[in-house]
């Protein structure tokens, strides 16, 4: 497996020790990126992307790579601690430049055969928040399988967690890279994926056009018979048959 951690932060504290626990639990491949080292940029809203594609944002040749990545991994892990019981603004500002991959835009093929996976960290509370932040974006993005990992470490640090809860951690990493594996190679789409896909396409089809979502839809099909998730069946069963 490729697999790509996104860590909302550049130290690498209790947040990433348990994001790559996992990532290592899984096995395969594992590319790392740390916001705001390597990318530091807000969404400038200058809606150029949504006029037109990722290719007309102003930071897409220093988000690409990190863009490139998400696209090859399965599956996606979004790491972040909480900040005031949210996401940090360095996470959010990452995903902003991802708007037009929602589902109610122009969502990509792929994303319909990844699983993705949030982790939050707090001394206290607030994971649920935080991954929620994160959690979102994958939904849209159409990432049906998305688990959510969220431990309250009471420790400035990994050395500092408690035994007890370092227990908790290695059992719920044990626990999800079992489901990963088990889920692997599938694809599908989620309920609240399918709400938003089939809302969008009566949108298309009843009310103005708006351009260039309406097209890309058009162009695959999707306002016809053709659905992203069983076009990504397609895809990752030519992939296998190309591995062997």
């Amino acid at each position: 497996m490729n697999i790509v951690i996104i860590n909302g932060q550049n130290h690498k504290g209790s947040t990433r020790m348990i994001a790559r626990e996992l990532a290592e639990k899984v096995g395969g491949e594992i590319t790392e990126f740390f916001l705001l080292r390597d990318f530091d940029e807000p969404c400038l809203g200058c809606w150029s992307c949504f006029k037109t594609d990722m290719t007309r944002c102003p930071h897409y040749e220093k988000l690409n790579p990190l863009t490139e990545a998400m696209d090859k991994a399965n599956p996606i892990i979004l790491a972040s601690p909480v900040y005031v019981f949210h996401a940090p603004g360095q996470m959010m500002s990452f995903l902003d430049h991802y708007g037009t991959c929602w589902m109610v835009h122009r969502p990509k093929e792929q994303m319909f055969r990844k699983q993705g996976v949030c982790v939050a960290t707090a001394a206290g509370g607030g994971t649920k928040g935080t991954n929620r932040d994160m959690y979102d974006s994958l939904l849209f993005w159409g990432v049906p399988k998305i688990y959510q990992l969220g431990f309250g470490v009471r420790a400035a640090g990994p050395d500092q967690i408690p035994e007890k809860i370092l227990r908790r951690i290695h059992r719920e990493t044990d626990v999800t890279a079992e489901k990963i594996h088990r889920n692997a190679g599938r694809s599908g789409v989620s309920v609240q994926g399918r709400f938003w896909f089939y809302t969008i396409r009566f949108a298309h089809k009843h009310f103005k056009r708006s351009e260039p979502d309406y097209s890309y839809w058009e162009q695959r099909g999707w306002h016809g018979k053709q659905r992203p998730w069983k076009t990504a069946i397609k895809s990752g069963n030519l992939e296998r048959q190309e591995d062997k």
